[in-house]
């Protein structure tokens, strides 16, 4: 409808999808950015001021922390990469309403992990043991 008010999304209804893992969910997914590299060019006969032409694409770095389980999955998949088995991996990343629909998404190819780093302890603190998992990739699309 036209005119109809759209209110932003909130940052804490998501939910992280990784080909073959089954994971309960995520507590943070951070650093999923694209950047485009700028140089700059002039030729002998331009004016005095450069162009800026599009160069590489870079894809930073994604960091996933859940809440451990007895669940051996991601760090399998971590595991592997060290053992010499780079297993890449599709991953989607949901943004979901109030009602729990699907609104926002963004696809990762190719995605592998480069970092886990399990959880900090200490006796005298109440917080959840929490785990996490540092991603490269090869590319990332907003699909809706």
């Amino acid at each position: 409808m036209p005119g109809q008010r759209k209110d932003p999304l909130r940052n804490f209804r998501f939910r992280v999808e990784i080909d073959g893992i089954q994971q309960a969910g995520f507590t943070e997914v951070t650093g999923f950015d694209a950047t485009v590299d700028v140089i700059d060019y002039r030729e002998g006969s331009d004016p005095t001021h450069v162009r800026k032409l599009s160069g590489l694409t870079k894809y930073g770095n994604i960091t996933l922390k859940w809440g451990i389980t007895d669940s051996m999955e991601i760090y399998n998949w971590h595991k592997g990469v060290i053992d010499g088995s780079v297993q890449r991996k599709n991953i989607s990343i949901i943004i979901v309403d109030e009602t729990g629909a699907d609104k926002a998404r963004w696809n990762i190819i190719n995605a592998w992990p480069v970092k886990y780093g399990p959880p900090d302890l200490n006796a005298k603190g109440n917080d959840v043991a929490i785990e996490t998992l540092e991603l490269v990739h090869e590319g990332m699309t907003r699909v809706s």
